[in-house]
């Protein structure tokens, strides 16, 4: 009986060894991979990217170090990334609406054509408001910006932050203002609209998910024109069930490597994506237990799901006078 359990494990063991070497990615990393995540800790973006990063030490047997530097609305980690040798050693992540439209903000000079998109999830943006603030519906909030032209404060991560480029998206459509108040991630500025800092945030369900589940934060609508299943919670209505005229675009979040690393950094993780990511069960998880939706894509296909919020965000930050450059100047086209 021995015997036959150790052959038994022995011819598993060369299986498994057989599957793994059967991959055959055309590069093999020879040190553990850099992934800079340009917000704080625990925000949406490291929460998604750290899922990933599991799946993909496990693919390429090497170790992937996540690390934060936040600041400047994800400009700076992003710069830091953009900056490093081209080797396929230094990555970034975050959100494909920010890093498409730095150069349009003046942030950093960069485009979305510079970096190779492997996008994970699609998150959403909610209403939240603090539990004693007389809001009880998106209608609500919208009467009171119309009642109080720029009072109505809004907590966010800063210009080109989601929750910035959801509240703008959104005020603008319904021809309202408000009060922002820019934090450094997305966490602070959830917190803040916790501690009463602020009246609403704007920021990402990923982000507010625990507050709204212990009732900290009150939910008025999914920035979406889908309503939002959140574990452990329950249903968020979409905005478009009570408000008109507003349609907000998907926004994509994942990693970014520079279009410049070598051929076989690029065909690799093409591969991983393709094979691991987009069958994983931990990243679809992820997005199950946070109200985002698993949506894997790379390559064009990532630049073709990613551009129209790409688009909108960047002639919004035109609109609003908070843009440096024209968008059509660095190559974002008017939607």
């Amino acid at each position: 009986m021995l015997l036959r359990t150790t052959t038994f494990l022995a011819a598993a063991t060369l299986a498994l060894t057989g599957a793994a070497s059967a991959q055959n990615y055309p590069w093999k990393p020879e040190r553990p991979i850099t992934i800079i995540v340009p917000w704080a800790a625990g925000g949406s973006t490291d929460q998604v990217t750290r899922v990933a990063a599991i799946e993909i030490e496990k693919a390429l047997g090497q170790k992937v170090v996540i690390v934060n530097q936040g600041g400047a609305s994800g400009s700076i980690g992003t710069k830091s990334a953009l900056e490093a040798p081209k080797d396929g050693y230094t990555w970034t992540a975050g959100a494909a609406k920010d890093i498409g439209t730095y150069a349009v903000s003046g942030l950093l000079d960069t485009k979305f054509t510079d970096w190779r998109p492997y996008l994970s999830v699609v998150n959403v943006s909610v209403l939240g408001v603090n539990p004693d603030t007389p809001y009880k519906s998106a209608k609500d909030l919208v009467d009171a910006m119309k009642a109080k032209p720029n009072g109505v404060s809004v907590a966010t991560a800063g210009i080109n932050s989601s929750g910035h480029a959801a509240i703008e998206a959104f005020t603008r459509a319904l021809g309202l203002t408000y009060k922002h108040v820019s934090y450094d991630g997305g966490n602070p500025a959830v917190n803040a609209t916790v501690s009463g800092e602020t009246e609403v945030t704007s920021q990402l369900a990923v982000e507010q998910a625990a507050m709204l589940r212990a009732k900290r934060l009150r939910p008025l609508a999914v920035l979406s024109d889908k309503p939002l299943e959140l574990e452990g919670y329950g249903t968020i209505p979409p905005v478009t069930a009570s408000v008109a005229g507003f349609k907000p675009d998907a926004n994509y979040f994942g990693i970014f490597i520079h279009k410049d690393v070598p051929a076989n950094v690029r065909e690799t993780m093409d591969m991983v994506w393709k094979n691991v990511i987009a069958n994983s069960a931990s990243v679809k998880k992820y997005a199950g237990s946070n109200g985002a939706q698993f949506a894997p894509v790379y390559g064009d296909d990532a630049v073709k799901a990613a551009m129209p919020a790409i688009q909108s965000t960047a002639w919004q930050l035109h609109a609003a006078g908070k843009s440096k450059v024209s968008p059509d100047t660095v190559g974002i086209a008017k939607p």
